[in-house]
């Protein structure tokens, strides 16, 4: 799909996991290791991307990561037991098969599960029925926080940034991550619109912060927006030097 799009970068952001990089040959594209870490703040999920960080399951990034995956067990436990306690019969079992192993568990696949159950035609409605807040089946994370996430990704060596701003409920988020050593902002997002970008492009001059992209592809029936997206070379060119160490 890369290639069809004609993608010269690209980085696998998964969420809390970096199983993606395992025995991972590239031909074509420039790859930067990437991470999307998880995190809680007053209420609300933050997330925040580090990249060009070294692999390894040494790092300050991978064992925090192993907190998070724990975190994720525990909230789909108590997801499976609210649903079955409205009538819903799935298990654990049931998602941890969408999962493909059940290396990082989220909500896609207790949606997935609900949708191989017959419950909901689609991922769309299992999270408007059930998975969203003030829904039977939704859970809180417990995450760690974005400071936390933030630290954790530099003293790995990696650049920490503050994924698709435009989702966030509370923008002052920004301020307190950049004292805490923030170094970029997704400023070009696939859901962003030209108001949105503009305004972060904005944001990241006023902090100094470096601008990054991101399609947030998850899957083909989970993203209609494609894999990849068209930024200015000019744009990126600042986080590429820094990431890449060019």
């Amino acid at each position: 799909m890369m290639k069809a799009r004609g993608v010269e970068i690209f980085s696998i952001t998964d969420h809390d996991t970096l199983r993606a990089y395992e025995g991972l040959v590239v031909e074509g594209p420039a790859l930067i290791t990437g991470i999307e870490i998880n995190t809680t703040w007053r209420g609300e999920d933050v997330h925040v991307l580090g990249y060009g960080f070294p692999l390894g399951e040494e790092t300050p990034v991978a064992r925090k990561l192993v907190t998070n995956r724990a975190s994720r067990r525990e909230r789909v436990e108590k997801m499976v037991e609210q649903l079955n306690a409205i009538g819903i019969p799935i298990t654990v079992a049931d998602v941890l098969t969408e999962s493909g192993g059940g290396h990082a568990l989220g909500r896609p696949h207790v949606a997935k599960a609900l949708i191989k159950g017959g419950h909901v035609p689609d991922v769309a409605a299992a999270f408007d029925r059930y998975l969203t807040p003030g829904k039977p089946g939704y859970q809180p994370t417990p995450y760690v926080t974005p400071l936390e996430a933030v630290d954790v990704i530099a003293r790995s060596g990696g650049v920490p940034v503050l994924a698709h701003p435009g989702r966030l409920k509370d923008e002052t988020i920004l301020d307190e991550l950049v004292d805490a050593g923030l170094v970029g902002l997704e400023v070009f997002y696939s859901t962003h619109t030209p108001a949105q970008t503009a305004h972060f492009r904005s944001r990241a001059a006023h902090f100094g912060l470096l601008m990054t992209a991101g399609a947030d592809f998850h899957d083909p029936r989970y993203s209609f927006h494609g894999v990849g997206m068209e930024v200015d070379a000019g744009d990126l060119k600042p986080f590429l030097e820094v990431v890449r160490h060019d």
